[in-house]
């Protein structure tokens, strides 16, 4: 053993290199250092430390310094090139174990999201990326005004703040889909609360959803599913909130477990504001904002930028085309549900 303790297989025909070198003076061939590169990418595979190979080379030569008169400048220049390829080696053999380490991460989330793999072989998988997956678990996800990758500098930035944090709490980070996110165990709630307020600061304002925490393996996909459902709803509703939980939202998918119902509804109840002068569109962003401000009328009337007045015209109006008064708590369920749904729906953009 040569050099803390690095095996001399690495240190192969070394000494004769040197020695060769210095009685003729000349450079090192092709395959001499595609030989060192070699052995390089092999003691990088071994796991032996590059500054520890360094040193035993180093070492080497002093050991092996040949004793002839041979110039010092050529030995100097083969140490130089010997020791270059060996550590080209060693740095390709590395990326080649990080490019390897990226496929198996990337194809373990794929097929963790999408629930395509053996349940037992997914579970030993995803040990060793830190999940425990005979846990609960829920999935938080953030989306910005651009798409993120892992190697990108907002993943980065919201990843370092939660190992700042938490530290290794079994936790997975990654993206899919240009999104960020998160995998945390289900009883650790304040990990994807800091996730979510990290991500929304990150991105300049972006939206993050936590889906339910759900047991196992299909557990991580249930609540990945519930937490894309519910941006989709929060972009289709306006949502104004940075921040929103599946768990607040179970109302919705309820709405739309039977959209033929959902349909008629809307239908039946705002149908006839299509007859009002403008289209039914002006009427039913009034009925939104009365709605979404607790059917304060004043502040309804500021959201939509009219007197209160125009607002109690446009309230009365709805009422003599529908028959059902926004203002009466007898009507106002019924209204509000369908103009849930017309959001839901699109309607009246799209035909129902």
């Amino acid at each position: 053993m040569t050099g803390h303790e690095i095996p001399d297989q690495y240190l192969r025909g070394y000494a004769q290199l040197l020695a060769d070198v210095s009685a003729t003076g000349r450079r090192l061939t092709r395959d001499e250092i595609e030989d060192r590169r070699v052995l390089g990418e092999q003691a990088a595979e071994a796991g032996h430390g590059l500054r520890a190979l360094v040193r035993a080379h180093l070492a080497a030569t002093r050991a092996d310094w040949p004793g002839g008169p041979g110039s010092a400048d050529s030995t100097l220049a083969a140490v130089q090139q010997a020791v270059d390829a060996f550590a080209e080696g060693y740095e390709r053999a590395q990326r080649h174990a990080v490019r390897q380490e990226e496929a198996a991460r990337r194809e373990f989330i794929d097929d963790l999201l999408h629930g395509r793999s053996d349940l037992g072989r997914l579970a030993e998988r995803a040990e060793r990326f830190g999940l425990r997956l005979s846990r609960t678990h829920a999935v938080a996800v953030a989306e910005g005004p651009t798409a993120y990758d892992e190697s990108g500098p907002v993943p980065r930035q919201v990843e370092r703040s939660l190992i700042a944090r938490f530290g290794d709490r079994s936790i997975l980070l990654t993206t899919k889909g240009g999104r960020m996110l998160c995998v945390a165990p289900g009883d650790q709630d304040e990990i994807l609360t800091h996730f979510a307020q990290q991500a929304h600061a990150a991105t300049e304002g972006g939206r993050v959803a936590i889906g339910r925490s759900q047991p196992g393996a299909g557990g991580v996909v249930q609540s990945y599913e519930e937490a894309l459902n519910t941006l989709e709803l929060a972009e289709r509703l306006q949502m104004a909130e940075p921040v929103l939980r599946a768990a607040d939202l179970l109302v919705y998918p309820v709405l739309t477990r039977d959209r033929q119902a959902l349909a008629d509804l809307v239908r039946g109840a705002l149908g006839p504001l299509t007859a009002a002068r403008g289209g039914a569109q002006p009427l039913l962003d009034t009925l939104t904002a009365y709605f979404d401000c607790g059917c304060v009328a004043a502040e309804a009337a500021r959201r939509l930028s009219l007197s209160v007045r125009a607002l109690t015209y446009r309230l009365d109006r709805i009422h003599r085309l529908t028959g059902a008064n926004p203002v009466d708590p007898a009507h106002r369920y019924m209204l509000q549900t369908a103009v849930i749904g017309a959001r839901l729906l699109d309607w009246p953009a799209r035909q129902l």
